[in-house]
């Protein structure tokens, strides 16, 4: 060799190296971060409201970039946050209870599933914190179950926009019923 070819031999072999690492990132699978437990002080990021005070499933949104995690008192609630604008298209990793697999008046965290795999009954006559909720189970067999004892109709995520969100009962009604609960008087 060279002196030149052996001169630039060092400047070749750190291009490479940059390379190689550069497509080992690329590469690199980023692991969905698991559910966060919902824990009694918690409140929902739309509302407010002390999310474990109500029945009915829940859901949680773990940001893409910053990994922040939103809790919500409902999953209806988790929908009107994630179908804004600026949160429609993002990646968030979001979570939602398997009502098939825990109680409707205490969702147990360990039945928390994946939102956009996950199967919703919305109109039925099962209430959640913020009234009429979005039912969500991990099997379309859990939600014709469902369906049969409480009515409803069956909807996939990619399904579901602001528009199903505002055509069920509305939230004044439950929450007055829910502020008397919690003062001993009602406010509307």
């Amino acid at each position: 060799m060279k002196f030149a070819q052996l001169k630039s031999l060092p400047l070749l072999l750190m291009f490479a190296l940059l390379l190689v690492g550069c497509s080992g990132e690329a590469d690199k699978v980023v692991e969905k971060p698991a559910p966060v437990h919902i824990e009694s002080g918690d409140e929902c990021h739309v509302c407010g409201m002390a999310i474990t005070r109500f029945p009915g499933p829940k859901g949680e949104v773990i940001t893409e970039k910053e990994q922040t995690v939103h809790k919500f008192c409902s999953t209806r609630d988790m929908f009107a946050w994630v179908l804004q604008p600026e949160n429609v298209m993002r990646k968030h990793t979001l979570y939602v209870h398997d009502m098939s697999q825990t109680e409707w008046a205490s969702p147990d965290d360990t039945a928390l599933i994946d939102a956009r795999e996950a199967v919703y009954v919305i109109g039925s006559e099962r209430k959640g914190a913020m009234g009429q909720t979005m039912a969500s189970f991990s099997t379309e067999a859990a939600a014709h179950d469902f369906m049969k004892e409480y009515g409803g109709e069956m909807l996939r995520y990619d399904a579901i926009t602001l528009e199903h969100l505002n055509t069920e009962m509305p939230m004044g009604d439950m929450h007055g019923d829910m502020h008397s609960d919690m003062h001993g008087e009602m406010k509307h």
